[in-house]
């Protein structure tokens, strides 16, 4: 992707986050398509791509009543809507589309209709392989190659905690956080055990709630009503669905191609960023991001944060809508970390870092099966 050359210029989350039982599954994708269609002063009649996961492209299409000439419904996990993002800058460069609405809601806590994932049940790989051996959900999975990392760096459970602790000073000043109480070590540590090390203020919310986002080429971004947030680089990968497969337990290779991809398509340097949002389903991931990305070195990520470097006031702001940890987490978070990206880089974020102009937005999906980031920024090209 040849870099801004493509903006989003419409962005929004659903009108309610948290219990919504009163919309289905894609009752959401269609709220928060209709708000970022309002964010962008666009119509319904001015979408001619669509990109979804969770739901079929063809339902969200279906239902809003719209037939788009070019469609993506890559699922891999929470970071599928960056993936997305990628997809949908290369298919407006190729002139396959024009004007990308992307869409993600998710009746995560309502379980409103919410269709069944099963991932293959006993005949997928994981259902042979580790499900015998109880690693049967994302807290007992994502616990075994974190302990793996505790051992080899040093990282403390008092480390971990901070990283709950802080996220939630960032949700402190979200309206729209579903935590918003402040929170010390002692708490976050002194909280039920979920799957050691993980107690529950470490592992993230399960919520109802969804967002959208739209693209279209840079050159008409000046266009619309809001400021443009332009595409500057974006990368993909995925590693293995099993933990037990991984190259590297402490490591995520997945992350590192991602990463390593998108600086090299965006052109900059990690001293050029000015925010960075990194997917937090458990407190460990911050940690992963950090390096797996290149901001610090092997093993180093937990003192950083403990310096308190991605807290408010600090050198590289982290997750500063209070993350999945205390924002929202409806199952797939990817979208709502984009969405605080763009809000930063409009200048319109409740926790807003001053003179953001680049921003880094970094997703996994499944148990480090996959990986997208994007790099953003603000500046006219």
């Amino acid at each position: 992707m040849k870099p801004n050359s493509v903006a989003i210029v419409g962005a929004a989350e659903t009108t309610e986050l948290g219990k919504i039982p009163s919309l289905s599954q894609l009752q959401l994708h269609a709220d928060a398509a209709l708000n970022t269609l309002k964010d962008a002063g666009l119509g319904l009649s001015d979408i001619d791509g669509v990109a979804t996961a969770g739901e079929s492209p063809t339902n969200v299409a279906h239902y809003l009543g719209i037939t788009p000439t070019w469609v993506d419904g890559t699922s891999v996990g929470g970071c599928s809507f960056m993936l997305h993002v990628r997809h949908a800058a290369a298919a407006i460069n190729e002139g396959l589309c024009e004007t990308v609405l992307i869409t993600h809601g998710e009746s995560g806590r309502s379980g409103i209709g919410r269709g069944m994932f099963r991932g293959g049940g006993g005949a997928s790989l994981q259902g042979q392989f580790e499900s015998p051996y109880c690693a049967m959900g994302p807290p007992t999975i994502f616990t075994i190659p974190f302990l793996r990392y505790m051992k080899e760096t040093g990282t403390t459970l008092e480390q971990l905690a901070t990283v709950a602790v802080i996220q939630r000073e960032w949700a402190a000043m979200n309206p729209r956080a579903s935590f918003k109480d402040p929170l010390t070590v002692e708490d976050v540590m002194n909280e039920r055990m979920i799957a050691y090390p993980f107690t529950k203020l470490e592992c993230c919310l399960v919520t109802d709630g969804g967002g959208a986002l739209i693209l279209t080429a840079a050159a008409r971004a000046k266009d619309f009503p809001h400021k443009p947030v332009y595409i500057l680089g974006t990368g993909e990968s995925v590693e293995t669905p099993m933990i037990s497969q991984m190259e590297d337990m402490t490591t995520s290779k997945a992350f590192r191609v991602s990463g390593a991809k998108a600086f090299a398509e965006a052109g900059i340097s990690h001293s050029d960023v000015d925010h960075l949002m990194i997917y937090d389903a458990f407190a460990h991931l911050p940690f992963y991001g950090l390096e797996d990305l290149g901001f610090c070195r092997k093993g180093e990520a937990a003192g950083f944060i403990e310096a308190r470097n991605t807290a408010p006031g600090g050198q590289l702001p982290l997750n500063t809508n209070g993350g999945g940890l205390s924002y929202m987490h409806s199952g797939m978070y990817g979208m709502y970390a984009l969405q605080e990206s763009v809000r930063q880089l409009r200048g319109t974020a409740p926790a807003q870092v001053d003179n953001a102009s680049i921003s880094v937005c970094h997703g996994v999906g499944g148990m480090f099966a996959a990986s997208g980031t994007v790099i953003m920024g603000n500046a006219i090209p």
